[in-house]
């Protein structure tokens, strides 16, 4: 048995650390979701083993950080991340949604290249219809043709790249 811990973000509580090790206690897995904002929690997760799988979603390339969410930090925040996880001997998977309007082939490129080396990452599809932000709804998914393509585009820096559409 398990327990999810997801969001908003949830190293963004100070308290994080001490619920995931009474969670522990407790016996259950713990599995981590995390948009990578929080380098130092993550880390501090990260070194006294208080999850068993970590999950984290990559928006964009690190460069286009900036643009998409507003904050020239994030990209700093985001590749650290990547590297804490990768390097943490954890179970752990990527996660991205793919837009047409925003991932370009050069922002994908890009992005497979801020994951080289990454165990797994899942490809998904963006769905127009559910989305909390109604500026959201103007935007396109990719085929699954296209879909497939892009990851074969990651693949050549991921080892398990899947996609799900």
């Amino acid at each position: 048995d398990g327990v999810v811990i997801s969001g908003g973000e949830p190293t963004m509580m100070p308290d994080l650390a001490d619920f995931m090790r009474r969670v522990k206690e407790l016996g259950f897995l713990v599995k981590l979701d995390t948009n990578g904002n929080n380098p130092v929690m993550l880390q501090n997760i990260i070194d006294a083993r208080l999850a068993d799988y970590i999950a984290m979603d990559v928006k964009t390339s690190l460069a286009a950080y900036q643009t998409l969410v507003g904050d020239r930090a994030k990209a700093e925040a985001i590749r650290t991340s990547i590297e804490f996880i990768r390097a943490s001997g954890i179970r752990y998977e990527f996660r991205s949604t793919l837009i047409k309007e925003i991932h370009t082939s050069e922002i994908l490129r890009s992005m497979a290249e801020s994951m080289r080396g990454a165990d797994m990452l899942y490809l998904q599809q963006f769905r127009p219809g559910h989305t909390l932000d109604p500026q959201f709804g103007k935007y396109h998914a990719f085929s699954k043709e296209e879909m497939e393509e892009i990851a074969d585009v990651f693949r050549e820096q991921v080892k398990h790249v899947s996609v799900r559409v």
